[in-house]
């Protein structure tokens, strides 16, 4: 009998659109996986398992079958993410229990394409930690379970590695998608402002947030990214060598890039180069200030999102983040400290097509209870883990965590692709060069 856990998005939507396969067998197959698995790793706050083989059959009886991009696939959908019929908790006890009227727009369009939601999966709350855990779970590295996933789509990010799914849906504000990719071993792209619909939480933290993908293969990133998008991405503009530059440098002052990842950034630019690409050392002209710029947008952001949520019921860190945030609200709304950022950093990418840079600082923090420390604790150790994702929320422009190499426990290592607006599909095409010269495992071997 033919296996489909861990085979990839494209191959088992090919196999149900050719009847090789039904999308029942396909999606039983991988909630038996998380029966199994989730009870240690803590991916999903609620999984749909009535409701996902419910839904399958109904794919299966679909007259435009044969043309679903994601024909029986099983996705699952970050918990700030509406689904019909299920409460949106966002990793919260102080957020509503009713369920959602209706899917939003991101799910519709997974749906229509032919894939199947089999679970919600956990987040911090009010996703805004770069770890994954509250009252409702801990996300642990599949790679490393004395680990976190990272945050705030560690749930997602853990379904995925783990095989549960061969794809998630997950969101970014600071990073959110960028992190536990890079912790967990797996592709995924924060698309630049206004390519996908995003319509998180109450204000898409000023236009910062973006729904995106979370994949094992370029190729299913970039269909799970086409699918969202509702269109096709762009072609390439101009093929041929790209012009990249290579930075080691954390964006924050004090905050330094360890051994692993510097190596894994060295040893990506040296592959590019030899395979014909303008590889040079340069470093984008961050401002001083980019780390007060970063802090106000990122509490700011929760400020707007507690609003009208009982305070007695959010954990300390987030009601400190918030109270931290209030006062830069009116501040943040403006949009000039964003657009300052992106004329100090245009001339840069006119320079260059694409920046190189680590994914992380180093690796991730132990998986714990850091929902109940303080709220100054999980700054400092967010922001040494992760300074060199919040850029690209604050600019609006596309970013890709992408695998490569290994950190000295053996868990995942990755660099981080950043281009200028309009550019995810030379990022993708990049991402798959360095797919292609230096592939990497796809599914922790939990087994």
């Amino acid at each position: 009998m033919t296996s489909w856990v861990g085979r990839s998005a494209a191959d088992i939507a090919a196999a149900v659109r050719e009847k090789r396969a039904t999308p029942r067998e396909v999606v039983a197959e991988h909630l038996a996986r998380i029966e199994r698995l989730d009870g240690r790793l803590g991916a999903f706050r609620t999984v749909r398992a009535e409701a996902a083989l419910a839904e399958a059959d109904e794919v299966a009886d679909r007259p435009d079958l044969d043309r679903l991009p994601l024909a029986g696939v099983p996705v699952a959908v970050k918990d700030n993410v509406a689904v019909r019929g299920e409460a949106r908790r966002v990793g919260s006890a102080a957020t509503p229990e009713a369920p959602a009227a209706e899917d939003h727009v991101t799910v519709t369009r997974l749906r229509a394409a032919g894939a199947v939601v089999v679970g919600l999966t956990n987040v911090p709350e009010l996703c805004v930690f770069g770890t994954t855990e509250g009252v409702h779970g801990t996300a642990r590295n599949p790679w490393d379970l004395s680990r976190t996933a990272g945050g705030s789509s560690g749930g997602s990010a853990t379904a995925v590695a783990a095989g549960m799914v061969p794809l998630a849906l997950g969101n970014d504000g600071m990073g959110s998608l960028r992190i536990p990719a890079a912790n967990c071993g797996l592709v995924t792209i924060k698309p630049g402002y206004g390519v996908v619909p995003a319509g998180i939480g109450e204000g898409d933290w000023f236009g910062m947030a973006e729904n995106g993908p979370l994949a094992t293969t370029v190729e299913d990133a970039r269909l799970m990214l086409s699918v969202l998008a509702d269109a096709p991405l762009p072609p390439v503009r101009e093929p041929g060598p790209r012009r990249i530059a290579v930075s080691l440098r954390s964006p924050l002052a004090g905050v330094t890039v360890s051994r692993p990842y510097a190596a894994a950034v060295r040893e990506a630019a040296g592959l590019l180069a030899r395979a014909g690409h303008r590889v040079r050392r340069a470093e984008p002209p961050y401002p001083a200030s980019l780390g007060v710029t970063a802090l106000t947008h990122w509490t700011a952001g929760t400020a707007v999102d507690a609003r009208g949520l009982d305070p007695r019921r959010l954990a300390r860190r987030t009601r400190v983040h918030a109270a931290v945030g209030r006062r830069f609200v009116d501040r943040v709304a403006t949009g000039e400290a964003r657009e300052r950022l992106r004329r100090r950093l245009e001339p840069f990418f006119a320079a260059y097509d694409v920046l190189l840079t680590p994914a992380l600082a180093r690796r991730s923090p132990s998986a714990g209870p850091w929902h109940e420390r303080g709220w100054l604790r999980n700054v400092l150790v967010n922001t040494a883990y992760s300074p060199l994702t919040p850029p690209w929320n604050l600019t609006g422009w596309p970013a890709m965590a992408v695998p490569f190499g290994a950190l000295p426990s053996g868990a995942p290592c990755a660099v981080q692709l950043v281009g200028r607006p309009g550019t995810e599909a030379e990022l993708l095409a990049l991402a798959e060069e360095l797919e292609r010269l230096r592939p990497w495992r796809r599914t922790a071997p939990l087994d």
